[in-house]
């Protein structure tokens, strides 16, 4: 008997959900086994840095700071592409250089956008 074309696929897939299920399981058993059942003090004690928490734990943010995440991203992603494009610029070829020049005008276009809608200014 000859194993098919999928057995493959069929034992890395079984080999992922084990992977993906089993630290569940194992978590949810060292709860079980380990974990108060009910809240008391020693479970309800500070534990992080050891001061009583004051007020609501819910903190409203300025929109602008959202975008200033997002231009951030958007830059901190352009530089992990430039460094193969730039270690490996002399010898590309025409396509794949227009490929980069594409990518690098539609960042422009981010750059620009952002400076109109007055993301960059700090004030």
């Amino acid at each position: 008997m000859t194993s098919g074309p999928y057995l493959p696929v069929v034992v890395l897939l079984l080999a992922a959900i084990a992977f993906t299920v089993s630290p569940l399981v194992l978590a949810w058993l060292w709860a079980k086994k380990f974990s108060p059942h009910k809240p008391g003090p020693s479970k309800n004690a500070i534990y992080e840095c050891g001061l009583e928490s004051a007020g609501d734990a819910w903190v409203q943010f300025k929109p602008g700071y959202y975008l200033y995440a997002i231009v951030f991203l958007i830059f901190d992603v352009e530089a992990v592409f430039l460094l193969p494009f730039a270690v490996a610029f002399t010898g590309l070829t025409a396509a794949e250089s227009i490929a980069m020049l594409v990518f690098l005008l539609l960042l422009v276009e981010g750059l620009v956008w952002a400076y109109q809608k007055k993301v960059l200014v700090w004030t």
